[in-house]
């Protein structure tokens, strides 16, 4: 038994074996929810010991060695699943395939891992991880148990809070982890929001160099090129530009080298500018802004500008049928919590960014955000307090009511005949309206 395997069947001891009685689900139910609910329910014991692993040990974004451990040799553990640890060349990547052999649609289910520098995992993705496997291991029981064909990929993806250079799911759709697949489901817990028409913020990132030349700043600044000047203009012309900006642009910026002394003319200065906007092509408008910006300052000093612009997310369009699907099975679900989930005539705007976005632009999907109680500051993601709230039981609860309902959607899409047509041409028509910056 390895260290990971090891450390993991330490938090069997920490399942709860007593489970009070819930009311049954709705009569009006989507076909086969009842058994998803029943299976899912069969499994809190085995995936509450596999969230409070991951979430008691937090890992950075590649570098999630213990919790690629743990999840693969889970997943080995099940029946008919083929998995594939260190996936695609990515260290901490993995796969766990199951086929019913029949054909169908093919159904991926996205499991982050990575937490936060110092603070854990206050952004959840434990509960992400595990809202994913019970949605797959569901969908899997149902597709076998019923003789539905389909297929379904379980993909670990690493490194979604690190987009440098590339997020986790960016690399695996390079590296063709996606090529086979029909349509992909994640999900992210929050504090605000129950929702399936989740857009997030496209955004890019843009290190910013001047180089200028040296002088004595009282003897003869005059046989100087001020770097420092050339950001500071570019810097105050940025801020400036914000006065014409759309509410919804965001523009952070941050100066990373300010030079060595008062008493010289700065031969260098550096910064870094991230740029977010509410769709791909909206970002590109307000680039080419902010890059004029930064061409002011080069050209007002003489100094020589160097430009490097890291791609970050795109930003998520969620699949409208997809999520009605969604948001059908959540609500047939026992126990509705608050808040109600959002309705389907109106998109939930967040303002942070995910590499979910980039998929979204290659294949249907959804990205649902789930609310969690708060923890006793009612702190919001990537705080201390938001790490505590992703690693309480109420918390891991509504992980699994997600899964369900990720399940009821991969299955719908599986059993319906023609659906799987529906979303597509959806998803077509949501990409015209993206490309022309419409949506």
């Amino acid at each position: 038994m390895n260290i990971e395997e090891s450390e993991y069947n330490g938090y069997i001891l920490l399942s709860r074996k007593d489970k009070p009685s819930r009311p049954s689900i709705t009569n009006n139910a989507p076909k086969y929810l009842p058994n998803i609910d029943g299976y899912i329910d069969s499994l809190q014991d085995t995936l509450w010991p596999l969230n409070k692993f991951i979430h008691d040990t937090p890992e950075l974004a590649f570098k999630e060695h213990k919790a690629h451990g743990a999840l693969t040799h889970f997943m080995q553990a099940q029946k008919g699943w083929v998995v594939t640890p260190h996936a695609y060349g990515i260290e901490t990547a993995w796969t766990a395939i199951f086929g019913t052999g029949k054909g169908g649609p093919v159904v991926s289910f996205n499991a982050e891992m990575d937490a936060l520098p110092n603070i854990g995992h206050a952004c959840g993705h434990n509960l992400i991880a595990i809202a994913s496997v019970a949605a797959a291991l569901a969908t899997a029981h149902v597709l076998s148990e019923y003789n539905v064909p389909g297929m379904i990929h379980l993909i670990g993806t690493p490194g979604e809070e690190n987009p440098s250079p590339k997020g986790g799911k960016i690399r695996l759709l390079e590296a063709g982890a996606y090529d086979k697949v029909d349509i992909s489901l994640i999900s992210h817990p929050g504090i605000p929001n129950n929702s399936a028409l989740v857009r997030t913020t496209a955004f890019a990132h843009l290190e910013v160099e001047y180089f200028g030349k040296a002088a004595h700043a009282a003897d003869s600044p005059w046989l100087g090129i001020n770097a420092l000047d050339a950001l500071i203009i570019a810097y105050n012309a940025v801020s400036v530009l914000r006065q014409q900006l759309r509410p919804d642009d965001i523009i952070s910026m941050h100066i990373t080298d300010g030079g060595n002394a008062p008493n010289i003319i700065h031969a260098y200065a550096a910064g870094a500018f991230v740029i977010r906007a509410p769709s791909s092509a909206r970002l590109a408008q307000l680039q080419q802004k902010v890059e004029a910006c930064l061409r002011a300052g080069a050209e007002a000093t003489g100094a020589r500008l160097g430009l490097k612009v890291v791609p970050g997310y795109a930003d998520h369009v969620p699949n409208h049928i997809l999520a009605a699907s969604y948001t059908r099975c959540f609500n047939a679900l026992p126990d509705v919590p608050d808040p109600p989930i959002q309705p389907l005539d109106q998109y939930t705007y967040v303002k942070a960014s995910t590499d979910q976005g980039n998929l979204s632009h290659v294949l249907p999907s959804v990205n649902a955000s789930f609310s969690i109680p708060p923890g006793p500051e009612g702190g919001r993601n990537h705080t201390p307090d938001f790490e505590k709230a992703s690693g309480t039981r109420e918390a891991f609860e509504r992980a699994l009511r997600v899964g369900k309902a990720l399940a009821g959607t991969a299955v719908e899409v599986c059993s319906v005949e023609a659906l799987l047509g529906e979303v597509r041409e959806e998803w077509r028509r949501d990409m015209e309206k993206s490309a022309k910056g419409k949506l």
